[in-house]
């Protein structure tokens, strides 16, 4: 099974830009779609971003479209989350996550394998 790691998390003034990694171990990484995910205080974790195994096709929430954008360099088992024009209201925890089939998949329960999140703040 995969293990997955997050990085690149930070503090970033409104406006910024921060570019998040999601290194994975343990499994053969083109063989799972990956998801990115955002978890603020007090609320349910929300979907951000998908992409499918070869990331020929990706899939951002209305909420970061044109903001974000989701990659992935299978060859280096490492998958990406490119964000610019960051706003307060997304500061969150987010997670990366991964799922073994031909699709992209954007509800929690799609994935099976998640990284410990790394958290991002947008201060205004």
């Amino acid at each position: 099974q995969v293990q997955l790691v997050e990085s690149g998390g930070g503090l970033v003034q409104a406006g910024g830009s921060l570019n998040l990694s999601c290194s994975a171990s343990g499994g053969t990484f083109s063989n799972y779609a990956m998801g990115w995910f955002r978890q603020a205080p007090g609320k349910e974790r929300e979907f951000v971003a998908a992409t499918n195994r070869n990331g020929g096709t990706t899939y951002h929430a209305d909420s970061v479209k044109g903001r974000f954008t989701i990659s992935r360099d299978n060859t280096k088992n490492t998958g990406y989350l490119q964000m610019n024009s960051l706003k307060p209201e997304d500061t969150a925890v987010y997670y990366c996550a991964a799922q073994a089939g031909r699709y992209w998949y954007t509800r929690v329960y799609d994935y099976n394998y998640w990284g410990q999140g790394t958290q991002v703040t947008v201060a205004s």
